[in-house]
């Protein structure tokens, strides 16, 4: 016997089947927080550029991942995360830097924000994922130019090999949810502080406790590694912000957040960076909470 027979209304159907599934494909894939306009999966992680509205892009790391970094189209000074800003405030124990080091390129707005105040200054990126870098250069209007730099390595094993320190180096490195365990201990802490001029600065961004619970531990090891530590919180963020110094430089939030708002003025940034110290800088973190964080341990 032979099948029933379903005509040409079927055929038509089918055919739209198929032409609306190839249609979808082609458009970019509208999620909530965003239109995804690049996703590339790597062995770091998928990376995933998402278009915000309002000239804003921003990248992820999986399309449900929280933003790492948001940019505004033309604008190296928008700072749309709330931790930028604060982080930027720690420039203010440095002098006028010649020499900057950035380990996390995300979407480039900490060296794009450098080059338009510090349009002089050295600046180089460290990021593992060579994905990040093609996402930041093709989708997110980040350039390098002869003194701005972009390397792709771990920044680990970069900052072991660095022979002519940096006045500032921002440790802002994340996978998808943390800081890579082998970022955190206390024998890539000390490689870090050999890497900073003795009057420089390194800050770090980091999760606070209750998001992750390594963040005491972290601290203890800041605290172990390095001569001073100031540590910040940031307004409506799990982010927590540590200015770490190579020397004693014991400093009360009056006299930090006056050293900020003079660089402020003096940079002509769009806000005033002591005001968020006045809101942030956290008091002395016992340092007996959590571990040691060394290499040994992390590896167990």
């Amino acid at each position: 016997m032979k099948p029933p027979s379903h005509g040409h209304g079927s055929g038509i159907l089918l055919f739209a089947a198929i032409l609306l599934a190839v249609l979808l494909q082609a458009v970019p894939t509208a999620r909530a927080s965003g239109t995804v306009v690049y996703e590339k999966a790597t062995p770091y992680g998928t990376v995933v550029i998402t278009d915000e509205g309002n000239g804003l892009r921003a990248l992820r790391f999986g399309r449900d991942g929280v933003r790492q970094s948001l940019v505004k189209s033309g604008d190296p000074e928008f700072l749309g995360l709330p931790y930028l800003p604060v982080a930027l405030s720690g420039l203010a124990l440095c002098s006028e830097p010649r020499r900057f080091l950035v380990l996390g390129l995300g979407g480039g707005t900490i060296p794009a924000f450098l080059r338009r105040h510090y349009p002089d200054a050295e600046i180089d990126a460290v990021d593992i994922n060579p994905e990040v870098a093609y996402a930041a250069k093709n989708h997110l209007g980040f350039r390098e130019d002869a003194r701005m730099r972009v390397y792709i390595a771990d920044g680990r094993q970069f900052i072991e090999q660095v022979r002519k320190p940096y006045d500032a180096i921002f440790l802002d490195a994340f996978g998808a949810n943390a800081v890579p365990e082998h970022l955190t201990t206390q024998e890539f802490l000390y490689a870090v502080r050999r890497a900073v001029r003795p009057d420089g600065v390194v800050i770090g961004n980091l999760w606070h406790s209750a998001v992750k619970p390594s963040f005491d531990s972290m601290v203890r090891t800041y605290r172990a590694t390095f001569s001073e530590l100031h540590v910040l919180r940031v307004a409506a963020s799990g982010n927590r912000i540590l200015f770490a110094l190579p020397r004693s430089q014991p400093l009360t939030r009056e006299e930090l957040a006056n050293m900020a708002y003079r660089l402020s003025m003096e940079k002509r940034f769009r806000e005033n960076l002591g005001d968020l110290i006045e809101y942030g800088l956290m008091p002395g973190t016992d340092t007996g909470r959590g571990e040691l964080l060394t290499d040994a341990n992390i590896s167990r």
